[in-house]
């Protein structure tokens, strides 16, 4: 099972990129946690300075805008 952290304090991009990727997941048939995490404080412990951010296994893949389909494709091996 992966790890998937979503960086964001509730924008729309964030909500948006949080769809995409449990679509995606939900499409591959990836076992996934996925946590939101929107304490500002949190989302800087990461280095990410734009918002929306993902996180998988602890390392952060993205970071600004909603990513494509296809990047979430590759980053979780699908």
């Amino acid at each position: 099972m992966i790890e998937v952290k979503i960086l964001g304090t509730g924008c729309a991009n964030c909500k948006a990129t949080q769809r995409l990727v449990e679509q995606v997941l939900a499409a591959k048939g990836v076992p996934a946690r996925i946590e939101k995490v929107e304490d500002i404080a949190s989302i800087l412990r990461y280095g990410v300075m734009s918002t929306p951010g993902v996180v998988i296994d602890g390392k952060v893949v993205h970071a600004g805008g909603v990513p494509a389909r296809a990047q979430i494709e590759q980053w979780i091996g699908a």
